[in-house]
């Protein structure tokens, strides 16, 4: 009877240890879970880096997340799915940050390559062709005109019948800022595509042979730009063929913009030309 009783008091002293270490739990995450929604963890700062385009105050606007907030009640995984619905943000990344809380939001965004003539305004597109947004303005950027436009819808790329020569032109424009030249505007074509310097000096050739003689071209330009010498066509072939002529088809557009901007290291520019065909002056 002893040895009976013995062992029921054991087992209430069990359950009570039991009961007591599930209180406690019970008390700690009700007080973590107090804690963690506390005023503490309010956000009280929402900070954005690596942007360009958009500011600081756009990013987190697009992003859905505000000052005040609990930190843990707001997802960063939705902070990221709002962001990269935006045709500008290649890439959206986030954190949360506990002293002082807060919230990090690291973007990637696509850059403006190209403006392409689009129902009577502009489909502004990166440099893989994905259209970013619609304007009435005219940007500063290059133009790529006369083109057959089939769809343009932002956070899609365009679609066009010249589609090859829109990649090839793309492509091109590329490999311009390692040459630090720039096309006021492309007349792009599914051959030849004429690439216009200034209103009056227009560059001819296919998008892989600009490619192939971005060199050679680059030194003709400065030693026209030497010369002052703002008009006529270049011509551009394989094998190093560069030949300029001071005939030029005038442009439409009457605006005038530089096509090169010279620094202290490349206006000092060697009259160069191919040998093939020779370049000349007026």
């Amino acid at each position: 009877m002893a040895a009976g009783g013995a062992g029921k008091k054991h087992k209430k002293r069990k359950k009570k240890r039991y009961l007591l270490k599930f209180m406690i739990l019970t008390l700690a995450g009700i007080g973590i879970y107090c804690f963690l929604n506390s005023h503490f963890f309010d956000v009280q700062r929402i900070a954005v880096e690596n942007n360009a385009y958009y500011t600081a105050e756009q990013v987190i606007e697009r992003a859905g997340a505000e000052a005040g907030e609990n930190l843990f009640s707001i997802s960063m995984s939705d902070v990221g799915k709002r962001l990269m619905k935006d045709p500008y943000i290649r890439l959206a990344k986030t954190k949360r940050v506990l002293f002082p809380a807060g919230i990090v939001i690291w973007v990637e965004e696509r850059a403006e390559a190209a403006a392409v003539p689009y129902a009577g305004g502009f489909s502004i597109i990166d440099e893989n062709g994905l259209v970013l947004r619609q304007t009435a303005e005219e940007p500063t950027i290059t133009v790529l005109a006369e083109m057959r436009v089939i769809k343009s819808d932002e956070g899609l790329p365009l679609e066009v019948e010249e589609n090859a020569a829109l990649t090839d032109t793309l492509e091109l424009l590329k490999n311009l800022k390692k040459y630090e030249l720039y096309f006021k505007k492309i007349n792009i074509s599914n051959i030849i595509i004429k690439a216009y310097i200034y209103d009056n000096l227009v560059c001819e050739g296919t998008p892989g042979n600009f490619i192939d003689n971005l060199g050679a071209l680059q030194q003709v330009l400065y030693d026209l730009y030497s010369q002052g010498i703002e008009r006529g066509t270049i011509r551009i072939g394989g094998e190093d063929y560069v030949s300029w002529q001071p005939e030029v088809e005038l442009s439409p557009d009457r605006s005038s913009a530089a096509g090169i901007q010279p620094t202290e290291e490349n206006t000092t520019a060697a009259s160069v030309a191919p040998t093939e065909t020779p370049s000349g002056g007026e």
